[in-house]
């Protein structure tokens, strides 16, 4: 089956199950290096290697460093909720129009908050949402933050602060959109989301 007749390539944001399609020709694991087995065998969900992943692994030094910092920003037990991380991704991934990371947050974001609202809101109006406070102050944040980082200062730490946030939350906020902004960049340049087919 071909490609065309399998997928298409997906241009608006969705919260429809994406495929990622990469330009550049993943590892084959049953062909990998010792340093690539190596550098793949922590992944971030557990689950299968996603071709994203068999990407990096062209570098496997590079993706060695990259897994377990990915891991610890979005997963470490203390600080920020999940929840509010996948905000900051979420809100990276809007300004950077990366249709797939957005459709995985918005997914990861319901599946551990147990609220679509946040993400009907988001989907209908964008950078212009109008969310609760909470995850208004998160959003707004993870907008700022990337689309003028130069901007960032007092005016939006006192936010978070208002809305709750201790030092240790407000650096995993930071982190989230952070990595998130990277990781846009890279998903844009190595490959293209289409629509599972």
């Amino acid at each position: 089956m071909s490609e065309t007749t399998q997928s298409k390539p997906i241009h608006d944001f969705t919260l429809e199950p994406l495929e990622w399609h990469p330009y550049v020709t993943p590892v084959k694991l049953s062909e990998a290096t010792p340093e690539q087995l190596d550098a793949l065998k922590v992944t971030p969900s557990n689950t299968k290697v996603s071709d994203y992943v068999l990407v990096l692994a062209q570098e496997p030094e590079t993706l060695a460093e990259r897994t377990p910092l990915f891991n610890d920003i979005m997963y470490a037990p203390d600080g920020l909720s999940r929840g509010g991380r996948e905000i900051g991704a979420l809100a990276a991934s809007f300004v950077n129009r990366c249709i797939y990371c957005a459709a995985v947050h918005a997914n990861r974001y319901i599946q551990l908050e147990k609220r679509p609202d946040v993400i009907d809101a988001v989907y209908e109006k964008g950078l212009e949402a109008d969310l609760p406070d909470f995850e208004q102050a998160l959003f707004n944040f993870g907008v700022d933050l990337t689309a003028h980082p130069d901007h960032v200062g007092v005016y939006q730490f006192y936010h978070l602060r208002e809305i709750g946030l201790d030092d240790l939350e407000i650096l995993d906020l930071i982190h989230s959109v952070a990595i998130f902004g990277w990781a846009n960049r890279l998903m844009h340049t190595l490959g293209e989301p289409h629509v599972k087919g």
